[in-house]
């Protein structure tokens, strides 16, 4: 049998930090999926109990926003300062959208994940300083942020989630045959725009889907009742 070592002779273990721990939880994300970054299995990886991690983190959730806001540290914020303010806007959209569409169950996640970091600040003013350029009012910039990074958001979600799902090309396939099948009578707004309810690819989508956020934010007073 081997002979037991005592504890004074194994070398020390690092320090526990916030920013140890969240390093740790982004490469358990990566190595074995966002499902598997629990405050438990967390402590495995560390070597060490679950309530010492409640130390710096104070739930699953903030551990998955953390690990969010590192994400989002791959979103490109570098646009092409010649190109128009709208072009601009959807290509760091678009960034996002990717970033998040890679990893489907953060994609999901952030749905309900409020990320606060020193990442997701950066993205805040990427969009606000583009905002501006547009000429967007301050107010109207703030709230329509919002909606811009929710429908992105959404977006990513939904189509990260259909790529993991084996059964989502037999569900379009019968999305399509129903719309295009409905009844004349019962359904003539359906069956009339069958083929326009399922056209666009999804850079045509997202395109006109920004473009008429912004139109909207760009006419709507907030203030106005």
């Amino acid at each position: 049998m081997p002979t037991p070592q005592s504890r004074r002779e194994r070398p020390a273990k690092p320090a526990l930090t916030r920013q140890g721990i969240i390093d740790a939880a982004f490469r358990l994300m990566e190595q074995e999926g966002l499902q598997r970054v629990t405050m438990r299995r967390l402590a495995q990886a560390l070597d060490t109990g679950p309530a010492s991690l409640y130390v710096y983190v104070t739930n699953t959730a903030e551990l998955h926003a953390a690990i969010l806001d590192r994400l989002l540290g791959r979103v490109d914020l570098t646009t092409d300062p010649g190109a128009d303010w709208r072009e601009r806007l959807i290509a760091v959209l678009a960034s996002y959208e990717e970033v998040l569409f890679a990893h489907p169950a953060l994609a999901q996640s952030a749905l309900t994940a409020r990320a606060a970091g020193e990442n997701y600040l950066a993205l805040l003013e990427s969009l606000l300083a583009l905002l501006a350029e547009g000429g967007v009012p301050d107010r109207q910039a703030a709230w329509g942020v919002d909606l811009l990074l929710q429908r992105s958001t959404a977006s990513a979600a939904e189509h990260s989630a259909q790529r993991e799902d084996s059964n989502a090309e037999r569900d379009w396939i019968q999305l399509r045959q129903a719309l295009v099948t409905a009844s004349p009578d019962t359904l003539p707004h359906v069956r009339a725009q069958a083929g326009n309810l399922i056209s666009g690819a999804p850079a045509e989508r997202r395109r006109w889907s920004i473009d008429t956020l912004l139109n909207g934010i760009l006419a709507t007073d907030p203030r106005v009742q």
